[in-house]
């Protein structure tokens, strides 16, 4: 009797601890680590189905399971920076908990492995951007006339211009997409929110922070960019209204210019048909 009990309790406690698995999401990363003895696989596809297995394993357990990106060339420096060994399984399973701790990563509910993939790539691109987005506007540095703070400054009006766009975008389901060009490349961040006639607009925290902070990086530098902002309610046709930014203020655009921005192919230049059942209007004024 005592026996079971102490099993049962184990098992118990067994459901409390969360797991992590780390993921090679694509061939490439995947053939970096073949070059370890200790890394047995040798086709990404059977890798992925025994992931996939693994993943399925835990959750039948009842525990939380983690999903965590793998980067090669992130776990060759830590390696070389802590001393470890990088053909150690040990060394890889630290490196796990280090990157479920503060990186990319996703929490696993079942997801085929088709759609975990790209949903832990999408979270890795969005924390890089969040993270190079903050940097930029840590090295912004104070103000010459004021002294003041220029990133802090930047992300206290961008999160005003947040607040404003979701009060006059009203109950809803609503689509916010930043854009910014810095040294480059395009800094991009996309936010979805809901509102009901009564209360105000839900969104994720995360997503809210990095929209803000992409916006602030274009207020601080005074950089082109802009917002789109896209918003569904039920019986009526889907509302694009958008914004361009000169120099650090969010101006909006005209209903062609609204048409002519969402109906341009960004990479081609050539213009796309305009979706049916979606009005262009005019950005409305953020003052």
């Amino acid at each position: 009797m005592a026996d079971s009990s102490t099993t049962r309790m184990r098992r118990a406690l067994r459901r409390e601890v969360p797991s992590t698995v780390a993921l090679l999401a694509d061939e490439q990363d995947f053939a970096a680590m073949r070059n370890y003895r200790t890394f047995t696989f040798d086709d990404h596809t059977t890798y992925l189905r025994q992931v996939e297995d693994l993943l399925r394993s835990l959750a039948s357990r009842g525990g939380h399971t983690t999903v965590a990106l793998f980067d090669p060339e992130d776990f060759a420096e830590y390696c070389a920076d802590t001393g470890l060994d990088p053909d150690d399984p040990a060394s890889r399973s630290r490196f796990t908990a280090e990157v479920a701790a503060g990186g990319a990563c996703v929490a696993y509910t079942g997801q085929p492995m088709d759609r975990l993939v790209p949903l832990l790539i999408n979270r890795a691109v969005r924390q890089a951007t969040w993270e190079y987005a903050t940097m930029i506007l840590a090295d912004v540095g104070d103000c010459a006339d004021c002294g003041r703070d220029i990133g802090r400054a930047a992300f206290d009006k961008a999160s005003h211009l947040l607040t404003r766009i979701l009060d006059e975008a009203g109950p809803g389901a609503h689509h916010l997409v930043c854009s910014v060009p810095v040294a480059g490349q395009q800094l991009l961040a996309a936010l979805h929110t809901t509102r009901t006639t009564a209360g105000p607009a839900e969104f994720d925290t995360a997503q809210g922070a990095e929209l803000v902070t992409v916006l602030a990086v274009g207020i601080a530098l005074e950089s082109r960019g802009g917002v789109v902002l896209r918003s569904t309610t039920p019986d009526a046709p889907d509302r694009v209204h958008g914004w361009r930014m000169d120099r650090g203020q969010l101006l909006p655009l005209t209903e062609a210019e609204v048409f002519d921005a969402y109906c341009t192919d960004a990479d081609t230049g050539e213009p796309l048909p305009p979706e049916p059942g979606v009005e262009y209007r005019a950005g409305f004024p953020l003052t």
